[in-house]
């Protein structure tokens, strides 16, 4: 088993990012973002192979509404191709929410049998993809772009729970969860309302005791460069998810940071061999606990 690793020590509840901190944070997620991601190059394509429409397309699924309030994106497997019976996936975005490029991977989940439901957990407030110097990462998080639009755990809870209550409306008895950075923390923390199976990458703010409370399997990608996962706090999520007795599984992609398994650089081959090894580490995942296992 490779191992993954860990981040700042998860902020206890009520505690925000402090500035040199939430400064680090931003300048992070500025360095590590693509907006616009323009087509792979020739060289680029051949080497991605299965994964290309991971990296850039035209998303296929389409935009809904949970409960006629919860905006969601929901990716589907196309007419006649494999489908996991009874088996769906939950993606909880990073900052950036529903965008391009996490839309792509719900269609990649989709098209290896699985539907994918990406929920907007920030109430139609992302962080830009713009991220402009001085943002308020803190303040975002209290209080929303607007001040009255908060993205705590009061507000966002509810919207996983809807979103696990959509799918099994479905009818797929068998839910998986993929939660990426910020998300990470609401797959952790409502795993025990009707998730089986998760996958976490480069998860960020999941205390110690969340990662305690966990009731299945749970599979994490890391990357090599992450003061929001660092390698201390890899080791005790490690040592944490050892008294569970849960199945789990840690992996350290090298030489890749903070925010790879999503934004990674399609034309940079490091970068683009972690997104596609990560994705696989998923899929691999969620077939073996839900779909093919």
């Amino acid at each position: 088993m490779m191992h993954l690793w860990s981040s700042k020590s998860i902020l206890p509840a009520g505690r925000s990012l402090g500035r040199h901190s939430q400064s680090r944070l931003v300048g992070a997620l500025k360095s590590e973002c693509h907006p616009s991601i323009a087509p792979l190059s020739s060289d680029g394509a051949k080497r991605s192979r299965g994964f290309k429409t991971l990296h850039w397309g035209t998303p296929s699924g389409k935009d809904i509404k949970i409960e006629n309030k919860i905006a969601a994106y929901l990716a589907s497997p196309a007419s006649g191709s494999m489908i996991h019976r009874n088996c769906g996936l939950i993606y909880v975005p990073n900052v950036f929410g529903i965008w391009q490029t996490s839309k792509l991977m719900a269609d990649a989940f989709a098209s290896r049998g699985y539907p994918c439901l990406i929920l907007d957990i920030f109430n139609g407030d992302p962080v830009p993809l713009t991220m402009p110097e001085n943002f308020d990462l803190n303040g975002w998080i209290a209080h929303g772009s607007d001040g009255n639009n908060s993205h705590t755990a009061e507000q966002i809870d509810p919207i996983i729970i809807a979103g696990i209550n959509y799918m099994k409306g479905l009818g797929l008895s068998k839910i998986g969860a993929a939660g990426y950075c910020f998300g990470a923390k609401y797959v952790v923390r409502n795993y025990n309302r009707g998730i089986q199976c998760a996958f976490l990458a480069h998860p960020s703010f999941v205390e110690n005791s969340e990662f305690a409370e966990i009731s299945g399997p749970l599979s994490i990608a890391a990357a090599g460069v992450d003061e929001y996962f660092p390698t201390h706090k890899r080791h005790q999520t490690e040592e944490i998810l050892g008294t569970t007795g849960q199945e789990y599984q840690i992996n350290l992609y090298g030489a890749v940071e903070h925010g790879f398994a999503v934004r990674a650089d399609p034309e940079d081959r490091v970068q683009r061999f972690a997104k596609e090894q990560a994705f696989n580490q998923a899929l691999v995942w969620f077939n073996h606990h839900l779909g093919e296992g």
